[in-house]
């Protein structure tokens, strides 16, 4: 078994602020290029240390096959946001929660070298971090995910104080704790602060998030569970009415994404590459949106952006491991081929 970073240093402690916890020092500080904001965008939510298993194909129901290869590799949703974030030149702060087993070890070590501002990702004491087996089919580099996140995880509201929102220009949230994003989406709103959102399943308590929300970028399932409705373009319709975000979005694997803004709709095919393995591609999308929006690109431009990094990472194993920079999206974009949904792409050019 290999791993994808190093697994030395992280102590055990109780639950306290990163900066707090001995051997480790805060991040360094930040340059910066907005007067009014130390922080280009803060995540909080989830992180996740992955153990992929490569397989030449996806068993049968009951069956067995050996594995290739098995690797060791960090991710979750809103902390890889945040890498791919940092990686695209943004200054970055994340908010969480780490477990102190081996695992926990794995994940902050893999954030330490990243230049994110670490100052309020806690430890908790005695608990495993986030975990998750992934079962990578090596022929097509589709994955099946099994996960298990501890209740001693549980990001508590009371623990995000306003100064830790307004400190940045965007915040980026998940579902998964839904009264701390709630109560952080709140904070954001008060002070002006736009705030995105990945969602991929329905939460208890979610209502009380959306009403916050600036940009929904949801998986394909997402806005027709949510409405009960099966047309997609009538469900994102009805969330934005609804709720009064400014785009209400959602990501399609490989055919693209889709986009309602100012009353349209905006598709954008996704590209070709060679794809190894499909882990973190929404992730590292929702990353490459909030850096795309925050450089006041449009919608098409946006959803072309975040298309060509989330298929950029789909070229090598990990939920990170091919996010890659500016110049080699752009470099994408300008090459690669694109794979177009045609009822979308129909849908969407009656607008």
């Amino acid at each position: 078994m290999r791993e994808t970073t190093k697994n030395d240093g992280l102590p055990h402690g109780v639950s306290e602020p990163y900066w707090t916890w001995p051997k480790l020092k805060p991040a360094a500080p930040v340059t910066m290029a907005f007067p009014m904001s130390e922080f280009d965008v803060v995540g909080v939510g989830l992180n996740a240390t992955d153990t992929l298993l490569i397989v030449p194909h996806f068993p049968a129901y009951a069956g067995k096959v050996p594995f290739e290869e098995e690797i060791v590799s960090p991710g979750g949703q809103v902390a890889s946001a945040m890498v791919a974030c940092a990686s695209l030149g943004l200054r970055v702060k994340y908010i969480g929660s780490i477990g102190d087993d081996e695992r926990g070890r794995i994940q902050i070590q893999s954030l330490r070298g990243t230049g994110i501002n670490l100052d309020h990702v806690q430890l908790r004491k005695n608990c495993p971090n986030q975990s998750a087996y992934i079962i990578i089919d090596h022929a097509t580099g589709e994955r099946t995910v099994l996960w298990r996140r501890d209740d001693c995880l549980r990001i508590d509201p009371d623990q995000i104080a306003p100064e830790q929102i307004t400190c940045a220009r965007m915040l980026f949230i998940d579902g998964h704790d839904t009264p701390a994003v709630a109560h952080a989406a709140a904070i954001a709103r008060q002070h002006g602060i736009p705030v995105a959102v990945d969602v991929d399943t329905i939460y208890h308590g979610f209502d009380k998030v959306l009403p916050n929300v600036d940009y929904l970028v949801a998986s394909s399932e997402f806005p027709t569970a949510w409405t009960g409705t099966r047309d997609p373009f009538r469900a994102l319709e009805s969330l934005q009415n609804e709720y009064g975000m400014r785009v209400a979005a959602m990501t399609l694997g490989a055919h693209g994404s889709l986009a309602r803004i100012d009353g349209r709709f905006v598709y954008s095919p996704a590209f070709v590459v060679n794809c190894v393995d499909t882990t973190g591609a929404g992730d590292v999308f929702h990353g490459a949106f909030c850096y795309a929006v925050l450089k006041g690109m449009p919608m098409r431009e946006v959803l072309e952006f975040a298309n060509a990094m989330a298929a950029l990472n789909c070229t090598a194993l990990g939920a990170r491991g091919g996010i890659r920079g500016v110049e080699e999206v752009y470099a994408l974009m300008a090459r690669a081929e694109r794979r177009s949904h045609s009822d979308f792409a129909a849908h969407a050019a009656r607008d």
